[in-house]
């Protein structure tokens, strides 16, 4: 058996912050795992330095079942986005050194493949709806059969999902957090109009997608889901704040578009009533902030029982470490539905070296053994952890956002 003989986090900012744990054993093997909590990175880093690996010391690394409760239960203050991203972190290092020690990629000891490649969507915004549909477009011609499609709301300012920076979007933009603006009158006019255009210029045999990012209220959200019924869309992603699982209930009965959920949750119960009630379509729970591979599996059976499928988040507030995790995840799984898939820059890629690959729109994890990805510590030490918080947005009136 691998005795973790040592265990370190590794912060770095190639562009944007990570934190990185390496988990070393007495059999000369280590694994690594994604431990990055958006605006609130060093959080897991003292977390996990200061309460966790003086535990894993000494324990057998292929424990994994075990070592997961017993960080889990043995903490009697559960669950919440520091303590599940700190587990999570944990759980993929393990399941990597599992599958470096079997020589297997990870996705053979999860059961095998269940699909031949991933498909992901990518991210188009514009400051226009003729922009964002041009964006689109570019996705298309690279080969993307899915695309996400935001673009400002006239009149509001700083419309969150809207970049500069169009293939390496990072809405984390200061040491403090920046203030917008949200306003829902003109959201709900111009968002219809977008896929409107969309369709017109893209056709029908693109997937389309849309986040409204927890801005509606849930008969707000109903009315923009029935708006949108003629476009067909994927998903309409986070419609309301998901704390009160019971308003999705009130938007099922007044459209028929499917609904995606879950980037922010941290466990099974924060899903179970949606899940269970078949009140959505898609869980997007991620590898790194809902309790790694181990506990991800879990939701991911429990939705099957219900016809729900998966569409983990991906967007670059999560490391290449855990961009390969989900991918091992996504390709073992019966009730895949789509990955999210926002580029890192060369940057991050450099400090990360990974296996997995894209093309025709499908990703793959690839066949290294382990999760197929790294950490360059050497490299990463050139870039210092550099604060960087998500943006707050105000109604007109000055009002906080239920967001």
């Amino acid at each position: 058996m691998p005795v973790i003989t040592a265990a370190r986090t590794i912060v770095t900012c190639p562009g944007r912050n990570f934190v990185t744990l390496k988990i070393e054993t007495d059999a000369g093997i280590s694994g690594v795992g994604d431990a990055t909590l958006n605006g609130r990175e060093l959080a897991v880093d003292a977390y996990l330095a200061e309460h966790v690996i003086p535990c894993l010391i000494g324990r057998d690394a292929h424990r994994i079942e075990d070592i997961w409760q017993y960080l889990y239960r043995g903490a009697y203050w559960r669950r919440g986005p520091v303590t599940m991203t700190a587990i999570a972190a944990v759980d993929m290092a393990l399941w990597d050194i599992k599958a470096r020690v079997a020589g297997l990629p990870l996705y053979q000891l999860l059961g095998g493949a269940c699909r031949d490649g991933v498909m992901v969507y990518g991210h188009a915004n514009g400051e226009t709806v003729d922009e964002t549909v041009a964006q689109a477009a570019d996705y298309v011609a690279r080969g993307y059969k899915a695309v996400r499609l935001q673009t400002a709301v006239p009149g509001v300012k700083g419309t969150y999902g809207v970049s500069k920076d169009k293939m390496f979007y990072e809405p984390a933009d200061a040491a403090l957090p920046t203030e917008t603006q949200w306003a829902t009158e003109p959201y709900l006019r111009t968002a219809p109009q977008l896929f409107d255009a969309a369709r017109e210029a893209l056709g029908w045999d693109v997937h389309v997608l849309h986040d409204v990012h927890h801005r509606l209220t849930p008969i707000e959200a109903g009315r923009l889901g029935k708006d949108l019924e003629p476009y067909r869309l994927f998903w309409m992603e986070d419609a309301v704040a998901a704390e009160n699982q019971a308003g999705f209930r009130l938007i099922r009965q007044h459209t028929t578009t499917p609904l995606a959920v879950g980037e922010v949750f941290n466990s099974i119960w924060d899903c179970k009533t949606l899940i269970e009630e078949q009140l959505i379509d898609y869980i997007r729970a991620t590898v790194v902030h809902a309790g790694g591979i181990t506990h991800l599996r879990r939701i991911a059976a429990l939705a099957d029982l219900y016809k729900v499928r998966t569409g983990c988040h991906g967007a670059t507030d999560l490391s290449p470490v855990a961009m390969a995790a989900a991918l091992h995840f996504d390709l073992s799984i019966p009730n895949f539905g789509i990955q999210e898939y926002m580029r890192h820059t060369p940057e991050t890629d450099a400090v990360f070296p990974h296996a997995y690959s894209f093309a025709d729109g499908m990703m793959h994890p690839g066949e290294a053994p382990g999760l197929g990805v790294d950490i360059d510590e050497d490299l990463a030490a050139t870039h210092p952890y550099s604060p960087a918080c998500l943006p707050v947005a105000r109604l007109p009136d000055g009002s906080m956002t239920d967001w």
